[in-house]
């Protein structure tokens, strides 16, 4: 068992005594192959606001991918992030994976005064923001009109080195947000907290079967288990979507989510001291799930 792809979720923490600039780069020289940073804006937690601090990882760093994981698609209009896509990844030499969700915190959306939209907005509004962006991205003067979102004769430059694109994760759990990926995504990144490994299969055949009628390579879908890690946590499982126990355990866990389908996993530190555990997971648990 390999996995083409180990991934380290990082805090967005803006706390005292958090560093994830410092994280990136501890990461990097871990050996990670890209990082990832949830999108909450809104909240009592000191965070930072996900778009900048990913650029500012991208500066920190000179080859590991940056990936949000992911972005609220109704805090941002589409337009504008295909284009803040663009010149991230340009800046960053091809680094950026765009991850994108519906956005599932109505508590969020009603207290920035966004609207609430309902589960079916959000998944035509996630559905409209990626055609919007690979419009952008390949055409000029392009125009589309969707339940959601619409541009008219937009263009943008410089578009995307068509060489070097960049990948939209979806992270999606309902049938049609899994239709949506099958058919549009490049990339499904569910949370073992949200699809637990048995759901999570029959999810991805779903995708498949959706990127199948589409007409396009259902491999060619990267898929990315979101597994929270705690080595030599409680036996017990110590929450949800959280794998503990001692290193083999662990290891011999994650291993089994390959014959799931899943091609990457995106391993987030759990426990007391999430940057020892980083440091444990880099140096202990990566080169056995290599």
């Amino acid at each position: 068992m390999t996995f083409a792809h180990l991934g380290l979720g990082i805090s967005p923490s803006a706390a005292p005594g958090s560093d994830p600039i410092g994280d990136v780069r501890a990461a990097e020289d871990l050996g990670f192959d890209f990082v990832s940073v949830s999108d909450h804006p809104c909240g009592t937690t000191p965070t930072y606001e996900t778009w900048t601090l990913l650029t500012w990882m991208a500066a920190a760093t000179t080859r590991i991918r940056i990936a949000s994981r992911v972005l609220g698609t109704p805090y941002r209009p589409p337009a504008m992030v295909a284009k803040m896509a663009e010149t991230l990844h340009r800046l960053s030499g091809g680094r950026l994976i765009l991850g994108l969700g519906g956005g599932y915190s109505d508590e969020e959306f009603r207290a920035f005064g966004l609207g609430v939209p309902t589960p079916r907005e959000k998944v035509d509004g996630m559905a409209d923001a990626i055609r919007i962006m690979h419009g952008l991205w390949t055409e000029a003067s392009f125009t589309y009109s969707g339940p959601r979102y619409r541009v008219h004769a937009a263009d943008i430059e410089p578009k995307p080195d068509p060489h070097r694109p960049i990948p939209i994760w979806l992270g999606t759990y309902g049938p049609r947000a899994l239709d949506v990926t099958g058919r549009l995504a490049d990339g499904w990144i569910p949370s073992l907290g949200f699809a637990a490994p048995a759901q999570a299969a029959t999810m991805r055949e779903r995708i498949l079967r959706a990127a199948e009628a589409a007409g396009r390579d259902p491999q060619a879908i990267d898929c990315v288990y979101n597994v929270q890690v705690w080595l030599d946590g409680p036996a017990a499982d110590p929450g949800a979507g959280t794998i503990s126990g001692p290193l083999e355990a662990v290891r011999e866990r994650l291993a089994s989510f390959a014959d799931l389908g899943f091609t990457q996993l995106n391993l987030v530190p759990a426990g007391p001291d999430p940057r020892a555990q980083a440091e444990r997971i880099g140096k202990e648990l990566l080169p056995l799930l290599r």
